[in-house]
């Protein structure tokens, strides 16, 4: 019995010690880099900015608006665990001719970025995002939106806890780490990256507008109704879709910030006129 007692506390100590140090993979799993599309930047017509994030350079992509009354609302935005500021290059269009920049932020260690990603190296590369953006006069440094989806809504929540944000933009998000992982029966105590988004709800006063597919099966819809619950007054869309094709919601973002008074429509009564900021 002695015997059998040791093995299985020895099977339980390799089994946490895999669940400890595997976790940087399995969180922040970095695609390979024949995926990167830096000619995408180009494309979109956007300037690169590299960032000072704990001693790391760690790479930004700015896509101005298309057209602008003065200094303009900027979304700093956080993609998910498996992408890259790459792909989202020619996707905010829509944002951008409604009169709104785009600040798109690598995580550290994607990409062409250095340093290893982890909740404190990632949140020290959307504070150095955020700092660097406010001093452009481009950007109207009251009207900066956070725009998280997935593990960027946890990386998105972290900024919005350090820095002061008119607005948060949560798709595709969950509470926190810690959630998610307990239904692998991983104890709390052994998350090292725990990006509790509803605890950065529960104090933050701007408005809160969350997008979430009700046939996720990476994140349940029950964190997006929960993150409802933490941040009163927020704002809650389902949509018909999983957790990687649910289409872009431009109209439906546009729309909330002009309705919470970041952006604004000129023109109430003409329905026919686009938001503009």
């Amino acid at each position: 019995m002695i015997v059998i007692l040791a093995v299985v506390a020895v099977l339980l100590l390799i089994n946490l010690l895999c669940m400890y140090f595997l976790q940087p993979r399995i969180t922040f799993p970095r695609p390979p880099a024949y995926l990167q599309k830096p000619e995408s930047l180009v494309a979109a017509g956007g300037e690169s900015l590299w960032l000072d994030a704990g001693g790391e350079r760690v790479e930004a992509w700015l896509l101005p608006a298309t057209s602008t009354r003065g200094p303009a609302p900027l979304v700093i935005h956080a993609h998910g665990n498996g992408e890259l500021i790459d792909y989202w290059a020619e996707e905010f269009s829509t944002l951008r001719d409604a009169g709104i920049h785009v600040l798109l932020v690598e995580f550290p260690g994607y990409g062409r970025s250095g340093g290893e990603p982890s909740e404190a190296s990632v949140t020290a590369a959307f504070v150095a995002a955020y700092d660097r953006a406010i001093a452009d006069p481009r950007v109207d440094a009251r009207r900066v939106i956070g725009y998280g989806r997935s593990l960027g809504g946890g990386a998105i929540g972290q900024l919005a806890a350090q820095r002061p944000l008119a607005a948060l933009i949560l798709e595709s998000t969950f509470t926190s780490l810690r959630d998610i992982v307990r239904r692998y029966f991983v104890p709390d105590w052994l998350v090292r990256n725990r990006f509790d988004t509803r605890a950065v709800l529960a104090t933050f006063s701007g408005s809160v507008l969350i997008i979430h597919g009700t046939r996720d099966g990476i994140i349940p819809v029950a964190h997006a109704q929960a993150l409802e619950r933490a941040a009163p007054g927020a704002t809650l869309r389902l949509l018909p879709c999983g957790h990687n094709d649910c289409p872009p919601q431009w109209e439906l973002v546009l729309s909330f910030l002009a309705e919470k008074g970041v952006c604004r429509n000129p023109d109430q009564e003409a329905k026919h006129e686009n938001v503009i900021c």
